[in-house]
């Protein structure tokens, strides 16, 4: 029985595939992704890892700013399932130069009342 298409030998059952796609069962989608989660096979990011870089930068700079954005960071890591080593880092350098930095602080409040306090000393110098 003649028919005005012809016939595609690749769409019967048993032939093989047009060359360069795979067989039937592979050349099928897979189940969706779900929602909010990257495709399958995507390697997760670290949601925290710039946030640690940024705050151990800004320990540098900024001490308490640092420190601040090295715990969030951090947090948002350790939610996802991550160690962030810069946000570690920046958290125990936050640490030290907000405590050094308030010790300094202190010290030059102390020196400047001291010298308000005695005028005597600025004027034996």
């Amino acid at each position: 029985m003649p028919s005005d298409t012809p016939e595609n030998p690749y769409n019967q059952p048993g032939q093989p595939a047009p060359y360069g796609q795979p067989p039937a069962p592979y050349n099928q989608p897979g189940p969706p992704a779900p929602y909010g989660q990257p495709p399958y096979g995507a390697p997760m990011e670290d949601p925290g890892k710039t946030l640690g870089i940024v705050g151990l930068v800004l320990c540098f700079v900024v001490p308490l700013a640092g420190l601040i954005v090295s715990i969030i960071g951090k947090k948002k890591s350790r939610v996802a399932g991550f160690t962030n080593t810069p946000a570690k880092v920046g958290v125990i350098l936050g640490w030290i130069f907000t405590i050094v930095g308030f010790i300094i602080a202190i010290i030059y409040i102390v020196v400047i009342i001291a010298v308000l306090n005695n005028p005597d000393m600025v004027n034996s110098y």
